[in-house]
């Protein structure tokens, strides 16, 4: 009885998620591709695999037995692609990155050129958003966070510089007609450009110095979501508009420039970098393990 691998794949990617959505989107695949792949290996199994009501996708007892000898075999079937990396030159293969849009302003630029030379088969794909709930989302291999929160079986390493902060600006036109504020609570009487993240959470603003911390409820004429739109926010401060409080390295440029001044640099809050995080309990490809070791060795340029 032959059946096609690429149904199999399907099945084990379906069984494995519970359902044919959930399977799609950690594949990159659509549902109806998926269900008529699953259709199509029971037909030429001749036996019902799963089933099917309007809310759940369940194995059956057929189904169960075929996944508990079909999941080791196609793990070693992996494992033997992914070997013939070791016979050539440099690793090939694709690598699926999920970050947040300011990881592709603040840590990426300074090592991608670097690993695309040095690993010239590899394809990087970069799947940047503002929701940064879930690493693996998308059919991901590893992501960027920023708060180190591990699920099980994940693991979490340093990327990127250690130490980041916020920075509060505002262009000299706006600061003429406005004041400067000379402390965090000022800030609730002047006109803020704010962000708000995919979830729908607008932050407050936070500051901290010599172990006093502040929050802010601040408000102002713009709020953009977090991560594609903050160029505007940008932009919008540049003009006059109000006061932006983002990244210190994102606003440097305009700093060095004079298009904004920094203000209350003494209570800018800092906070730790970002975080490679990646999932050890299946084999890693060979692109994700060679993008592993290459930031282990900025890690280590970075210390030493």
């Amino acid at each position: 009885m032959a059946v096609e691998i690429a149904l199999l794949e399907a099945v084990v990617a379906v069984a494995k998620a519970g359902g044919f959505r959930e399977a799609a989107r950690v594949t990159g695949s659509n549902a109806s591709r998926l269900s008529d792949a699953v259709r199509r290996a029971e037909q030429q199994l001749g036996i019902r695999l799963f089933h099917r009501t309007t809310r759940t996708v369940v194995l059956t007892e057929a189904g169960r037995a075929l996944m508990d000898r079909l999941l080791p075999a196609m793990n070693e079937v992996n494992a033997a692609l992914d070997a013939i990396n070791l016979y050539r030159n440099t690793p090939g293969g694709t690598l699926r990155l999920n970050v947040p849009v300011s990881a592709t302003r603040l840590v990426l630029p300074a090592l991608l050129p670097e690993f695309l030379r040095r690993y010239p088969d590899i394809q990087l794909e970069i799947v940047a958003e503002s929701n940064v709930q879930d690493v693996f989302r998308d059919g991901c291999d590893a992501g960027i966070r920023y708060d180190e929160r591990l699920e099980q079986d994940v693991v979490a390493m340093p990327i990127g510089p250690r130490r980041q902060r916020f920075a509060a600006a505002a262009s000299a036109a706006y600061l003429a007609r406005y004041g400067r504020p000379d402390h965090p609570r000022d800030l609730i009487h002047h006109r803020c450009l704010r962000g708000r993240y995919a979830s729908g959470v607008m932050p407050d603003w936070e500051f901290s110095r010599d172990g006093s911390d502040v929050t802010v409820q601040v408000s102002g004429p713009l709020v953009v979501s977090v991560g594609g739109a903050m160029d505007l926010a940008v932009e919008a401060a540049i003009a006059g508009s109000g006061i932006i409080y983002l990244f210190e390295e994102w606003l440097r440029p305009c700093f060095d420039s004079g298009k904004l001044e920094p203000l209350l640099q003494p209570w800018w809050l800092s906070f730790s970098g970002p975080w490679l995080y990646y999932n050890d309990r299946r084999l890693i490809p060979a692109p994700l393990q060679a993008f592993i070791d290459f930031v282990r060795e900025d890690n280590l340029n970075r210390t030493s």
